[in-house]
């Protein structure tokens, strides 16, 4: 082992853990089996206690193998897991280091649902694996693109790209939008049609605030359905009428008893139940008057079959659809799209230039890069497949750990859905599990309506070892409820 890496050790085994009951000898023998986990979790633990410090050059795998008396596969496989993780960056020519990272929160923050919104924290001491739905692979972010892209745009960007710009959006962005969407979910628009916003989120607030300027001040939403979007709808002064979702879908026949003159819904991957509208439940909505408010938030992860149309094609004149790259990129970039009927354009363009004169110009420039040239739909297609590498093992675990329960929705998206027999208190479940050091979600926080219990689990932003030990944790938590 290098000096610098032995000596890291050396002081966090005496000193970190000494007289510690948890005690770890690093410079032992490794396991017989299990190794790739055994050494990913040693060289984290030594990454976030700081005895690894920011900016520390590992050393190579062959060093490292040789040292440890394993193979080198071991040691690529769990440096690649903490590269993932975000605890380290490795390139070519440059080796790999430890990554530059803020002490964890001792609790994590809220987090959000579909439409990236606001959600209440599940109380815990100590979360140690966040399993919140709705949060991407952020580790997956394709730096090295954007940075190319980055560089590119502010060599051609042109004093007027600075400015105030269309509140619209950038016309090049909208224009490649309006291609990408086009071929990817088959949406009907041209580049005038689309209005750039700030997510989903922004998305719903400009429709809510044109919506009850005409009068409706009330919008049907799928039961169970993203909360954080019932709570951005109460925000502005819209009230949720919820509507019951099955096997199916939404319950259109359900919703046209409600007499409401608009409804949100994700036809596409429900959320949280993760069913598709069938088709006789999409001739139905479209059959029947009224404003449909389309969010397809996650239309790019599907991993079984191929993508369900959006709904946009079949009624644009009626469909308000709406998405953003918070779980393709990460929610931070804040860029989305809305694509209103044409009648309510106008009033929403007037909406957001109020709000905010419009969106940043170079993260729009950038993005317009990225999908004029390709890159954005390879980084997709890695992403893709590292969500599905995290599903399967999601997935795998948890019917070794609690085969007693029902796993739904892993044909796409970035969750799953357990559901449970019905005389549980999802909530106090939720709770036991946070206990035990890992953050899901009740599924009853995503009702209005009382029904069948379960727990929304999200499984992006973790490599498949810390799945599996999350599935085990949640497992023996409901062995014992």
């Amino acid at each position: 082992m290098t000096t610098m890496l032995r000596s890291a050790m050396v002081h966090w085994k005496d000193q970190f853990f000494a007289r510690r009951e948890d005690q770890i000898d690093f410079l032992g023998a490794p396991p017989a089996k299990g190794r790739t986990a055994w050494l990913a979790d040693q060289l984290r633990a030594a990454v976030v206690s700081r005895h690894l410090p920011a900016g520390t050059r590992m050393p190579a795998t062959r060093v490292l193998a040789a040292e440890l008396g394993m193979s080198r596969g071991v040691v690529v496989e769990a440096y690649q897991r903490l590269i993932d993780e975000g605890l380290l960056t490795g390139r070519t020519g440059a080796g790999t280091r430890v990554t530059a990272r803020p002490p964890a929160p001792r609790a994590g923050p809220a987090r959000h649902g579909p439409a990236g919104l606001r959600l209440p924290q599940q109380p815990s001491p100590d979360i140690e694996l966040d399993l919140s739905p709705g949060v991407p692979d952020l580790s997956a972010f394709p730096r090295a693109a954007w940075l190319r892209a980055e560089r590119t745009v502010l060599t051609e960007a042109t004093s007027a790209d600075l400015g105030y710009g269309d509140p619209r959006g950038n016309p090049r962005l909208r224009t490649e939008l309006a291609t990408w969407l086009a071929r990817t979910r088959g949406v009907r628009a041209a580049a005038d049609d689309i209005i750039v916003v700030s997510g989903v989120a922004q998305a719903l607030a400009l429709l809510c605030q044109t919506t009850r300027a005409r009068g409706i001040d009330a919008w049907g939403v799928e039961d169970p359905g993203s909360r954080g979007s019932r709570d951005e709808l109460r925000h502005w002064g819209v009230r949720a009428v919820p509507v019951p979702v099955d096997g199916q879908g939404l319950n259109v026949a359900h919703l046209n008893g409600t007499g409401v003159e608009a409804v949100l819904l994700t036809p596409a991957h429900q959320f949280p139940t993760g069913v598709v509208l069938s088709p006789r439940r999409r001739v139905a909505l479209l059959d029947r008057p009224g404003l449909i408010i389309e969010d397809d938030y996650d239309a790019e992860h599907r991993y079984d079959q191929a993508p369900v149309a959006a709904l946009q094609a079949s009624a644009p004149e009626r469909i308000a659809y709406c998405g953003s790259v918070s779980k393709s990129l990460a929610p931070g970039m804040r860029l989305g799209w809305l694509i209103p009927p044409r009648h309510l354009h106008a009033d929403l363009v007037t909406a957001k230039h109020a709000s905010d004169l419009g969106n940043p110009a170079l993260p729009q420039l950038i993005l317009a890069h990225l999908l004029a040239t390709g890159d954005h739909d390879r980084h997709l297609r890695t992403v893709r497949r590292r969500q599905r590498r995290h599903r399967d093992a999601l997935v795998a675990a948890l019917r070794d750990h609690a085969p007693a329960a029902r796993v739904e929705g892993v044909a796409a998206g970035l969750h799953v859905l357990i559901t449970l027999p019905g005389d549980t208190d999802d909530t106090v479940l939720a709770d036991r599990i946070a206990a035990a050091g890992v953050r899901v979600q009740p599924l009853s926080w995503h009702r209005q309506a009382p029904g069948p219990p379960g727990l929304v689990i999200g499984y992006a932003a973790h490599p498949p070892d810390r799945l599996q030990e999350a599935a085990r944790r949640i497992g023996s938590v409901l062995r014992d409820a």
